[in-house]
């Protein structure tokens, strides 16, 4: 863990000065874990380093992964529309939401709360649109239940449970919508609206997976040695090489990931070649709404998972840890 002192030193920080209440910090390589420690306490429940956490928008990577590999079975392609599988979409609008939109936040669906009262469904299938798809990019979890149903639709495929078979294989078996799993618990979710139970009740393929960082870390050492040309693992090399290329180049961006904020959206993946806060650009990753946070940089050879449980953290700058993990290497 000494040549990865300083990021470790700065979630202690955090954690001492109250900004987080726990943090889970963990650094793989290709040949797995490298570095891994856990800090502060939940209502006084102290963190672990085998504590589940809610991960919120890290399960949209998921998911996207097991998209992915229903491409490489010949059911989708990012041209298939949304409508194929959910007949009653876009009857009032006059274009066509296709995969590669639903992936890369630009399907112009209005965007309902985390626990909608009608369900995801019923969110996704609501009237209207905010844009005409792929002209604007605009964060959306509810165009993710789109992408679940298109894999069921078409490969017969539960997300959920694809995620699962994908996952065992390489060693990262905690991902769970199973609130009884007891993950850590947002400390300030009930301030901020968010009722967990309704929220767990949707089983959301955009935020609801609840996962380790010995999940995420698993996923991690998985991908890097894709992007070093492994084949048979979890999404083939040319296969994760699509899911990187950027489909936001150009189009406007509205918050809360406007242009300045330097990223790119993939398929799923977050792509950060712009950042203006980092050292190293050529990363990929996602992070979730409390904190949760994962990140692979492929030159330098490293992934990293922070995990934590806090909506609003005010004096945290994430890249400070990025930099940080980037420059032990």
């Amino acid at each position: 863990m000494t040549g990865y002192s300083a990021a470790f030193d700065w979630a202690r920080r955090h954690v001492e000065a109250g900004r987080l209440p726990t943090a889970v910090l963990g650094v793989a390589t290709a040949d797995g874990v490298a570095a891994l420690d856990a800090f502060g306490a939940t209502d006084g429940r102290p963190a672990r380093v085998e504590d589940p956490y809610w991960l919120f928008s890290i399960t949209k990577v998921l998911t996207g992964l097991t998209a992915a590999r229903a491409i490489e079975r010949g059911h989708l392609t990012t041209e298939t529309p949304l409508a194929d599988a959910v007949p009653g979409f876009g009857r009032d609008r006059d274009d066509v939401v296709r995969l590669r939109h639903l992936v890369s936040h630009t399907a112009g669906i209005p965007e309902p709360s985390l626990d909608p009262a009608g369900g995801l469904r019923a969110a996704l299938l609501a009237p209207g649109r905010d844009f005409a798809a792929g002209t604007v990019s605009r964060y959306s979890t509810v165009a993710f239940d789109g992408i679940a149903e298109l894999v069921r639709a078409k490969s017969g495929r539960e997300w959920d449970a694809d995620i699962a078979a994908w996952a065992a294989t390489i060693g990262a078996g905690g991902f769970t919508l199973d609130p009884d799993a007891d993950p850590h618990t947002v400390v300030d979710a009930e301030r901020l609206g968010l009722d967990m139970r309704g929220f767990a009740s949707h089983r959301n393929p955009g935020a609801g997976m609840i996962g380790t960082a010995h999940d995420l870390l698993a996923m991690g050492s998985a991908l890097l040695r894709i992007t070093g040309g492994e084949r048979g693992g979890v999404v083939q090399p040319e296969t994760l090489a699509m899911m990187r290329r950027p489909l936001t180049v150009g189009l406007p961006r509205l918050e809360p990931y406007p242009a300045e904020r330097g990223n790119d959206w993939g398929f799923t993946w977050n792509l950060r070649t712009h950042a203006p806060g980092l050292v190293d650009r050529d990363v990929f990753g996602h992070g979730g709404w409390a904190g949760t946070e994962f990140w692979v940089h492929p030159s330098a050879g490293v992934a990293f998972v922070l995990l934590t449980n806090q909506a609003e953290r005010p004096g945290v700058d994430l890249d400070e840890l990025d930099n940080a993990v980037v420059a032990a290497v």
